[in-house]
């Protein structure tokens, strides 16, 4: 049986965990008030989407 291509055996948590070490490879060499700043942005994006996303659950069917 032949193998075509360049298929892997990987686990589900490959992805992440490459994933991971790439952001904080990125993150590393940054100074503190870099990480800080995006990190803030970060944190903000998601809270404004937390809360519009509660806002439409509540909103009334029409």
């Amino acid at each position: 049986m032949e193998q075509t291509g360049t298929e892997m055996l990987a686990s589900r948590w490959d992805f992440p965990f490459v994933l991971g070490g790439m952001i904080r490879m990125a993150f590393a060499n940054l100074p503190d008030w870099v990480k800080v700043i995006i990190f803030g942005i970060i944190a903000s994006v998601a809270v404004w989407t937390a809360i519009s996303w509660l806002r439409g659950r509540s909103a009334p069917l029409t």
